[in-house]
């Protein structure tokens, strides 16, 4: 199965399903990420230039580690909205090249609205993939429209999953990727005194704890009419 995991910053899919990812890899799946903003805003020190290459060179990184197929859609932070053809576009091509069965991305509802025109510009992007004189022809035939699943929100808040993964032998490796994004870790505790890597543990033992696992990350199913399916898809 081809599996795309579609985040907004470069270090989301790493905090909110990196570790479902990997158990994916470990079962013989193919399985791209790409994130659509730069995070070039997130430093007060680094400036955006500067910072948007680290941070690509992070997620690129982090990857690798698992094995996973890179992508980036080059959009400044703040400035991600669903209206955005030309964001639309270039998603598109990412969906073709990758072919997904099951695009796992954001929730509907976040602290943020990046994360949530994230979410809208993978709603859009992959049903415009699926549309043959769609603008993406370049990277492929169209693709069926496939299910999509959300991914836990920051700290689970206004979040329910409906669905689990238990991630018990893959949660060390997901914090090992996410500690590529040493621009964010290092600033977080230095700067906020945040031990992020103890954050996103802590949040996939609260997880773990509503399903019977030691470590789980959770998810919801997206209900819109033609990404429901009765097969079970996640791990």
């Amino acid at each position: 199965m081809n599996i795309l995991a579609i985040g907004c910053h470069p270090d989301d899919l790493e905090i909110g399903c990196y570790g479902t990812l990997i158990k994916y890899i470990k079962q013989g799946h193919e399985v791209s990420v790409c994130h659509i903003a730069n995070g070039n805003m997130g430093h007060v020190e680094i400036m955006p230039d500067e910072l948007r290459q680290i941070r690509f060179n992070e997620a690129a990184a982090a990857a690798s580690l698992i094995g996973a197929k890179h992508y980036a859609i080059d959009i400044p932070d703040i400035h991600v909205t669903a209206d955005n053809d030309q964001l639309i576009y270039d998603l598109g091509r990412v969906i073709r090249k990758a072919r997904p069965e099951l695009i796992i991305t954001h929730n509907d509802h976040d602290y943020m609205n990046d994360h949530m025109q994230a979410y809208y510009a993978t709603l859009r992007a992959s049903f415009g993939a699926s549309i043959p004189h769609f603008h993406c022809n370049d990277a492929g035939p169209e693709v069926p429209v496939c299910p999509i699943y959300h991914m836990d929100t920051v700290s689970g808040a206004g979040f329910i999953p409906t669905e689990y993964v238990d991630i018990s032998d893959e949660m060390e490796l997901k914090l090992e990727a996410l500690s590529c994004h040493k621009s964010q870790i290092q600033w977080m505790l230095e700067h906020d005194g945040i031990d992020f890597l103890d954050f996103v543990r802590t949040c996939s033992r609260v997880r773990g704890y509503q399903c019977g696992a030691q470590y789980a990350e959770g998810f919801r199913a997206n209900t819109n009419y033609l990404r429901l399916t009765a097969r079970r898809l996640l791990p």
